[in-house]
């Protein structure tokens, strides 16, 4: 039995499950408790987004050379996922649920297995002759665990290993702290200078991370009842994620139990809401840009590691992977206590190690707090539920019928010794800069019914709400100063301000940069076209364009030619997500008066090579820049455009500093973005949800449900879910 336009009827431990579609091809899901709702999850995601989360799965497995192609690039990605085992400890965390929560997840399993029982696997599968595995709960671990890792923790890494090489490349440090103003230890150019990086994952590789859900930055606001006209409180989210992909990573959800309804979005493969609303709650998330990796340098030679008493062995585990119509791969992956090698240790020389705060011992909390959230009566009680989360640090905004608000950071920090900021790799054999354990989560961020009546994250610094301070390297700050002025410049707010802030383009970054620009901007046909540019990022905009080129200009003069190179920052630009994460750390830098960046030239003298540079492009409307499709998850580029796999070209609006983030670029050769994937809206004065999707709720490209939300996406039409 499949879910079409029928009804599907279930029996479930407790009574009926009755799954049918609402008219926008939502599966709602009606049963008499949590656990028989939970197991008619299983069966619609199974049904739904079978490739999507059964890919997810042989990938994190890292058996997808042997269940899908045995060529070198899976092998590659398999290799990787191996080496990183992000789920090393499955059977202590699964003993560690509470016996609910267990069931609960048993019952999701069960629902995706009899779906899976009762039907032939999706043609994607019969195609490359895969039978799918039986789904287990250690599947639903570990894809809630890589959750809090791509696109979150190793953009943290990312920045790190990019200050290794600025190091290396002999930046002075008077420059580097420039950048970096919580870097507060002295810099060993010495010993990081011996310091050898493993090269990244190969470009053919890189594109298979677009399969699992990666959280890159987000928007989320809430607004008491006291700024609003219906006198009741209204949440907004729209989660950033990369949309050039098919099916979106959320799939859209309506659970209906006796006395509550829960609506919202989630992830295939993981039993609950990620993002929504209860009867009594709405909550929606942002990345908070929490530092949760350490590097250590580690000496080593002949498979050991120096310390004080001499030469250590590493832990050694062997890791084999199968390949389709190949021979095995062996691999060796060599550990200690600072976490996993990037390098080969019999080949003497100083290596990084790399630590994760959320390794292990994670798991058991972040499900209590997906399995407890529908029965969360207020805001104090979803923010320490929220709290508790482990491996995914979030900034939370929750509201509450009653008319609270609130803001709850979540996460595992490592408790560092004092003075070391998580930037720099220290010495692995210096013992006084090892963390002691794990900071006190009762330190983290959190904010509740503030006076001014409204709360706003997005991704910004916000250690200033909480003890810990666990952020080093935040996002900009213009978007959620930007939101904050629309909330606050007066009147009383409705859903339609709402909307109209979901597609504001207007970009605070700019203004801040025209006021330096504007008054040497010379009277050219594109000088005129810039300076007349109302700062918004529409795709008819010729001035966003040219603004871009000028601005692309003075990183490379500033960082480029008084740094290391115009083809480093060309690579850092084109090539990884560093200018597109830590914008702002650059151009807090770019706005003063001096700098030891600007090696003597006057700030100006340095605006006017850029604008010079910049304004010498064609100028051409910014959507022509931006195009890119919606490939789909397996055969995206590969199927004529007639067959529908793949969905576009759409041109892309906004930019890192407008609302709706929209950025665009390439990791590893491969082209990426991020912007709003999901929108919604929950005014308490009122019994739904109202949301837009980047996408449909199927994965079966020959279902009328599969991109049928992308035209209101597009358009900003959203429907309401009730």
């Amino acid at each position: 039995m499949k879910l079409k336009d029928n009804e599907v009827v279930l029996s479930g431990r407790d009574g009926k499950i009755h799954i049918k579609r609402n008219r926008h091809g939502i599966p709602e899901i009606k049963g008499e408790t949590l656990a028989d709702l939970t197991f008619g999850l299983g069966w619609v995601h199974a049904c739904d987004r079978q490739l999507q989360m059964l890919l997810s799965r042989i990938l994190l497995q890292g058996k997808a050379a042997e269940h899908l192609k045995g060529d070198p690039t899976l092998i590659e990605i398999d290799k990787y996922m191996r080496r990183m085992n992000f789920l090393p400890d499955p059977e202590s965390e699964i003993a560690r649920l509470k016996p609910d929560h267990r069931r609960q997840l048993d019952a999701y399993a069960a629902g995706c297995n009899l779906y899976l029982s009762e039907n032939k696997p999706v043609h994607e599968f019969r195609l490359l002759g895969y039978t799918p595995e039986p789904w287990h709960i250690r599947d639903s671990m570990l894809i809630v665990k890589i959750f809090g890792f791509l696109g979150l923790a190793d953009s943290q890494g990312t920045m790190e290993k990019f200050l290794v090489q600025m190091i290396q490349h002999g930046v002075p440090q008077e420059k580097l702290k420039e950048i970096f103003p919580y870097l507060t230890e002295e810099i060993d150019y010495e010993l990081i200078g011996k310091v050898k990086l493993d090269p990244p994952l190969v470009p053919e590789a890189v594109k298979w991370l677009r399969v699992l859900p990666v959280m890159t930055a987000s928007n989320n606001w809430a607004v008491s009842g006291t700024r609003t006209a219906s006198g009741k409180p209204i949440l907004c989210g729209d989660p950033h994620l990369e949309v050039n992909r098919l099916p979106a990573v959320w799939q859209e959800i309506v659970m209906r139990l006796p006395g509550n309804t829960m609506t919202g979005v989630t992830i295939p493969g993981v039993p609950g809401l990620i993002l929504g609303r209860t009867a009594t709650i709405a909550w929606s998330a942002t990345y908070a840009f929490m530092d949760m990796l350490d590097y250590r340098i580690e000496h080593c030679r002949d498979g050991k590691y120096r310390r004080a008493d001499g030469w250590k062995d590493f832990k050694v585990r062997r890791e084999v992977v199968n390949v389709k119509k190949g021979k095995p791969v062996t691999l060796d992956v060599y550990e200690n206590e600072h976490g996993i090698l990037e390098g080969d240790p019999t080949k003497e020389g100083y290596y990084l190690v790399l630590s994760w705060s959320a390794k292990a011992g994670c798991g058991a909390n972040d499900f209590d707090t997906i399995f407890s959230l529908p029965g969360a009566k207020n805001v104090r009680e979803a923010m320490g539920l929220f709290k508790q989360i482990d491996a995914a640090a979030m900034n939370w905004v929750v509201a509450d019928k009653d008319g609270n608000i609130g803001y709850q950071m979540s996460g595992r920090q490592f408790a560092r010794a004092p003075g070391v900021s998580g930037m720099l790799p220290l010495p692995g054999w210096e013992s006084t800069f090892d963390p002691a354990g794990f900071a006190d989560k009762n330190g983290l961020p959190s904010q509740y019914n503030p006076e001014e009546g409204v709360i706003v994250t997005a991704n910004q610094d916000l250690n200033y709400l909480g003890t810990s301070h666990p952020i080093n390297l935040p996002m900009g700050r213009y978007r959620a100063e930007r939101i904050r002025q629309r909330l606050l410049e007066g009147g009383k707010l409705t859903v339609n301000d709402m909307k109209d802030m979901h597609f504001d383009l207007y970009s605070r970054q700019a203004e801040r940069f025209m006021k330096i620009l504007k008054p040497l901007i010379p009277d050219t046909e594109n000088g005129i076209l810039l300076r007349q540019w109302d700062l918004r990022y529409n795709p008819d905009s010729k001035g966003a364009m040219l603004f871009e080129s000028c601005y692309r200009s003075l990183l490379n003069i500033v960082f480029g030619d008084h740094g290391f190179g115009r083809e480093v920052i060309q690579y850092a630009l084109t090539e990884t997500s560093v200018f597109h994460d830590y914008y702002e750390n650059f151009d807090n830098l770019l706005v003063r008066d001096t700098s030891a960046w600007f090696d003597g030239k006057s700030r100006e003298d340095l605006y006017r090579q850029a604008i010079a540079e910049g304004l010498k492009v064609p100028a051409a409307r910014y959507g022509e820049t931006r195009k890119f499709m919606l490939a789909h998850l397996l055969f995206g580029g590969q199927m004529p455009r007639f067959l529908g796999y793949d969905y576009g070209p759409i041109e892309l609006p906004g930019s890192c500093a407008t609302i709706p983030q929209g950025q665009m670029f390439k990791v590893a050769g491969r082209t990426t973005t991020f912007c709003p994937s999901y929108r919604f809206i929950s005014d308490f004065s009122e019994e739904g949800i109202h949301t837009t999707l980047a996408g449909g709720p199927t994965d079966r490209r020959f279902s009328k449900w599969y991109v049928n939300d992308m035209k209101n996406w597009l358009e900003g039409n959203y429907k309401i879910l009730k």
